[in-house]
């Protein structure tokens, strides 16, 4: 492909953004960032890359609010590379000159420590890469880094703690690290859906990376990719969101607000920020008269 060409198809991916999908990607971004407060001034954001569509698209988009925003803040587009095969690792570099990403790349030998861990290494293998991304961003400047989880993620992850759990959560739109002083995680595309993520990299035939890690490709191999429960219950939790959508066009968006209209007194018990459990025992005889539903 020719440097215009280059030129050309960048600026068709970044028009199509502000442009064709304007109200779906653009605005629930923005909008994310002001309802939660997700970038203040003076600061400096790392967004995380993993090659996939979803961060591919949140880096774009914070090419374009830097361009066209109001906020003063710095970013830098972070890739690290845990141990990508070969392929993997050029379609991340490829589409970022592509889309004209001025990324920094770092490596890691996380793929080679969750190799040789027993039973499923998701858990582990996520929260050393996200102690990778934070560490590398503290030694950029950063104060926070940017993750590239979406709406469906939240809904999902409500239900998988509910089904899976035995526990009512959700997934925050932004976070203080617990292990790094000083040290923020931000959701922007909170507020975007997925499938709406997925139209815009088809609209613009874009191909992405998935999953890349070794466990994922070993399965595939295998061909039993379906049967990894690491994967199996948010498909089966995603596949059953889907199945209740085709009864109500509301379930999404229901279940979506129903950890923002939580009810303390109708819960039996709940845990405090410190930790502390609360059972609804606990004040009952005091609080007569305060009952018929």
């Amino acid at each position: 492909m020719s440097e215009k060409r280059k030129m050309d198809r960048c600026q068709e991916i970044e028009r199509s953004i502000i442009k064709k999908f304007r109200k779906e990607i653009w605005s629930q971004f923005t909008k994310a960032i002001n309802t939660y407060q997700l970038i203040e001034e003076g600061d400096k954001i790392a967004v995380c890359i993993s090659g996939g569509k979803d961060s591919m698209l949140l880096a774009k988009l914070f090419q374009e609010l830097s361009r066209h925003g109001i906020h003063n803040f710095e970013v830098v587009y972070l890739v690290m590379n845990p141990g990508y095969n070969d392929e993997n690792y050029e379609n991340i570099i490829r589409n970022a000159q592509l889309m004209q990403i001025p990324i920094t790349v770092f490596d890691s030998q996380i793929f080679n420590i969750t190799d040789r861990i027993e039973g499923s290494p998701c858990y582990p293998c996520a929260r050393m890469r996200r102690g990778a991304l934070y560490s590398k961003a503290k030694e950029l400047g950063c104060n926070k880094i940017a993750l590239g989880h979406h709406y469906d993620d939240v809904i999902e992850t409500i239900l998988m703690g509910m089904m899976y759990g035995g526990q009512i959560q959700t997934m925050m739109p932004k976070l203080h690290s617990t292990n790094f002083e000083g040290m923020e995680l931000i959701r922007p595309l909170y507020l975007v859906r997925e499938e709406d993520i997925i139209h815009w990299m088809n609209y613009n035939e874009l191909k992405f990376i998935r999953c890349a890690c070794r466990l994922t490709e070993k399965l595939e191999k295998e061909g039993n990719l379906k049967n990894d429960s690491s994967t199996s219950k948010r498909a089966e939790t995603k596949a059953l969101i889907k199945k209740l959508r085709e009864k109500s066009s509301y379930i999404e968006a229901n279940i979506f607000k129903s950890v923002e209209n939580i009810h303390l007194n109708a819960i039996i018990c709940y845990k405090d920020k410190n930790g502390e459990r609360h059972h609804f025992l606990d004040e009952y005889d005091s609080s007569l008269g305060d009952g018929d539903e």
